[in-house]
């Protein structure tokens, strides 16, 4: 018995190693911690030697080709074990009762003897282990590595939660001292669950905070940006009808040697009436870019979707990319919106000057225009 187990362990090392791919946790080290489990439970639960034996050899075997195929690997695995044992001359009842508690350890199917409730027992013996975390942390890694997608930390401790709620252990030994110490570890991850929650309803009012200021300050740029904009139209058309006046009844009677006093008053009125339009025209005039990005600019983080004027000549199907990119990322995000920000502060503070600048040409035009106009007057008197 003891040079079988000795080359059923050698078997089984080579089995796992002959894969190229390592799984973190279903492995060769987890093995032996599942014999050892079960030489354990055998022994506490007075079992006699063969089946004792019959458990090892399941043990050894039970996982063999997890990497081949995680969902059905109970299946595979008592079937290499069989094809072993009878290579081995052991007898089809021997090999029927291991392969029988190897497929116990499927969970859709109903454990019968205590055989099957001792290898089910010593699997799950790291719940109740003090280095349970790490062993968690190895089965998160292999579950992301088996489905190719990232598990975040609080959704995992929850599914830890879960199972440990719904788990059992069945024999008498691990019931009495495997049991308690997997509930106060459950109690442990409950703190831990509370606390991450109560972390992150916290982290949750900043973050409306934020989303509140951006919404806020977008809100009062886009009003000063309309009210920029009414006031050059206001201007605009102040100095039209000025023009239009001047045009249509002034300028007619500057043929007269009497309305000659006219003359500069109407250029000048005229003059800076077109430059105030000019530059209102100029406050109101949008700036038009070339709208186009590439795949890596998104990569780079270097492109602000939020802002028309980097994508309106791009395909929809670059700009979706850009945007589930954007999305899927929180600091890109609120980079864009900084970004955004950041650049709208920039054309209003570009649109004001000009809008000063404009009232001043206006302002300084009427006084000219007036003060010419009085000087003209007192000549012609």
């Amino acid at each position: 018995m003891v040079d079988l187990i000795k080359n059923i362990e050698n078997v089984v090392y080579n089995l796992f190693q002959e894969h190229s791919r390592h799984l973190p946790y279903h492995n060769y080290d987890n093995t032996i911690r599942v014999v050892n489990y079960v030489k354990l439970l055998a022994q506490e639960e007075n079992i006699n030697q063969i089946d004792t034996e019959a458990l090892k050899i399941a043990a050894y075997f039970h996982d063999v080709a997890y990497q081949v195929d995680a969902e059905n690997h109970e299946d595979l695995a008592a079937d290499k074990c069989s094809f072993y044992l009878k290579e081995q001359g052991k007898d089809i009842e021997f090999i029927d009762k291991v392969k029988a508690i190897i497929l116990s350890t499927d969970p859709n199917k109903e454990l019968k003897t205590n055989l099957d409730r001792v290898l089910n027992d010593a699997i799950n013996g790291h719940l109740s282990h003090k280095s349970f975390v790490n062993y968690s942390d190895l089965l998160r890694r292999e579950k992301e590595i088996l489905d190719n997608d990232k598990i975040d930390l609080d959704t995992w401790n929850n599914r830890n939660v879960q199972y440990l709620e719904k788990h059992r252990f069945l024999t008498d030994y691990a019931k009495e001292h495997w049991q308690p110490l997997k509930e106060k570890l459950l109690f442990s991850l409950y703190k831990e669950r509370d606390k991450n929650t109560v972390k992150k309803s916290k982290k949750e009012v900043p973050e409306k905070g934020i989303e509140t200021a951006f919404r806020v300050a977008l809100k009062n740029h886009m009003k000063l940006s309309d009210i920029a904009d009414a006031k050059a139209n206001i201007l605009l058309s102040v100095n039209a009808i000025i023009i239009s006046v001047a045009l249509s009844t002034l300028i007619p009677k500057l043929d007269n040697p009497s309305n000659a006093h006219l003359i500069w008053p109407a250029i000048s009125l005229i003059g800076f009436s077109v430059v105030a339009i000019i530059f209102s025209i100029f406050s109101t005039r949008p700036k038009v870019t070339e709208g186009t990005f590439t795949r890596e600019d998104i990569k780079n983080r270097k492109v602000n979707l939020l802002f028309f004027g980097n994508f309106h000549s791009v395909t929809l199907e670059d700009f979706k990319h850009g945007m589930h990119e954007m999305m899927e990322d929180k600091d890109y995000l609120y980079d864009s919106l900084i970004s955004d920000l950041y650049f709208l502060g920039k054309v209003l503070h570009k649109k004001y000057n000009l809008l000063r600048i404009t009232y001043n040409i206006f302002l300084v035009g009427l006084l000219i225009s007036i003060t010419v106009f009085t000087v003209m007057l007192n000549q012609a008197v």
